[in-house]
């Protein structure tokens, strides 16, 4: 019989070392229902992080976990999961660790299609080091490291994501929680290198950046929640919808200016081209409403599986199972004086 968990099997005793008010309590807790959601036993899922106030994240685990280095998370996520590809592994960033001194890891653990889950907790500054700016800071930003505004424009994830070859994008809201937690569990599901982007609320050096997607009375009017199969409807009353303009997406009215329920386009995140699932990935909440919910999930190869199969492979055809086998076989050895 197969065993069902609860939120609170993958949640610790720990005291939850998170300024209040902050977005990352939301997060960890729809984590722990999205664990259950999935139902990988805790000992079979580990949490990596790297440095920064996101990646206080597996202290408050009952899974196995890792708080590793400054931007090397995806690395050391990589090493876990190609070693035993039996586990469930997810990795914990901010968008300094992740996308700074982390970029390089980020694209190629994308490139590479190695099956594990990134967190990507995006709130547009430097939380744990006191408010400097970030990768994804927008131009302008005024911060403790940029007095006068930032001179350059930011990082957009997704972008870095689709540039990589990703499979797997997604996005949440801290304070939407069903919809993270749906997102949560379809990147635990697939097959490869997931990435989530979660939009999250910095109170003390960033308090409100996301508001033109999060207060109540815009939200609805400012995102849409793509579903598969389904059109692609926003706004309070569903009455707005995305359709094909050109080479580009326009938002419309239904019902006006000649458009009806048939224009309005159906979300598809399983086609393998990516063409628009780039667009939609890219649309800010400006001209555009900001899509979150799953936006491509594609199946591809995967890393270490491959390289496992490699690893089989070439033990059968050179008849050893292990490192001394090998060299008892090869007799390539050396005294070193």
């Amino acid at each position: 019989m197969e065993q069902k968990y609860q939120p609170q099997d993958y949640k610790n005793k720990q005291n939850v070392r998170w300024c209040p008010g902050c977005g990352d309590h939301a997060i960890l807790n729809t984590l722990h229902k999205a664990m259950a959601d999935v139902g990988v036993a805790p000992h079979d899922t580990v949490v990596v992080s790297g440095i920064g106030c996101s990646s206080r994240l597996p202290y408050y685990m009952d899974t196995y976990g890792m708080h590793t280095i400054h931007g090397r998370a995806a690395a050391i996520a990589t090493g876990v999961k190609t070693a035993n590809p039996h586990l469930t592994v997810w990795q914990v960033s901010g968008d300094g660790d992740g996308l700074a001194i982390g970029g390089n890891h980020f694209i190629h653990a994308v490139r590479r299609n190695v099956d594990i889950n990134i967190l990507l907790f995006n709130n547009k500054i430097y939380g744990l080091t006191k408010g400097q700016y970030s990768p994804t800071s927008d131009r302008g930003t005024v911060s403790k490291s940029s007095p006068y505004g930032t001179t350059e424009d930011p990082f957009i994830p997704a972008e870095l994501c689709f540039g990589a070859r990703g499979n797997f994008f997604a996005r949440g809201i801290d304070i939407a929680l069903d919809t993270t937690r749906e997102v949560m569990a379809a990147a635990a599901r697939h097959k490869g290198t997931s990435v989530v982007e979660i939009l999250q609320n910095c109170v003390i050096f960033n308090n409100g950046i996301h508001s033109c997607i999060t207060d109540k009375e815009k939200r609805f009017e400012h995102t849409i929640h793509l579903r598969q199969g389904e059109k692609m409807l926003f706004g309070d009353n569903n009455e707005k919808g995305l359709v094909q303009d050109g080479f580009g997406l326009k938002a419309v009215t239904v019902g006006q200016d000649g458009y009806t329920i048939d224009d309005v386009l159906v979300h598809d995140a399983h086609t393998p081209e990516n063409f628009l699932h780039q667009q939609l990935a890219m649309m800010d909440g400006k001209s555009l409403p900001l899509a979150i919910g799953v936006i491509r999930d594609v199946a591809a190869p995967t890393y270490e599986t491959e390289v496992e199969a490699q690893v089989e492979e070439v033990k059968t055809k050179k008849g050893f199972t292990s490192l001394r086998d090998l060299i008892l076989k090869t007799k390539e050895t050396w005294k070193v004086k």
